[in-house]
């Protein structure tokens, strides 16, 4: 059984949540973040503790070619980033 914050539900939020944003935009990790603490039921601020969960997650699809992640507007390797990051989806080119 799948939970919400098992790996492969996180990556079908995180990829959804890309999908679903407008052409050439990205997503801040706090979307997802708190998109998974939505799926289960915890509180407010629930989504503050499901941050390193996005980031493992994020860098995980950006390997396998699913997503890009993106720092200061430029694409970044996922496995050498530091800081305030965004998610997009791959682009079609």
């Amino acid at each position: 059984m799948t939970t919400p914050d098992s790996p492969k539900t996180l990556d079908a939020i995180i990829a959804d949540l890309c999908a679903r944003a407008s052409a050439g935009r990205t997503i801040c990790p706090t979307d997802a973040a708190k998109a998974s603490a939505d799926a289960r039921g915890d509180g407010e601020l629930g989504w503050r503790s499901h941050l390193s969960a996005v980031r493992r997650a994020a860098v995980r699809l950006a390997i396998d070619g699913r997503l890009v992640i993106y720092r200061k507007g430029k694409m970044v390797d996922p496995t050498d980033f530091r800081g305030v990051y965004r998610l997009g989806a791959p682009s079609a080119e």
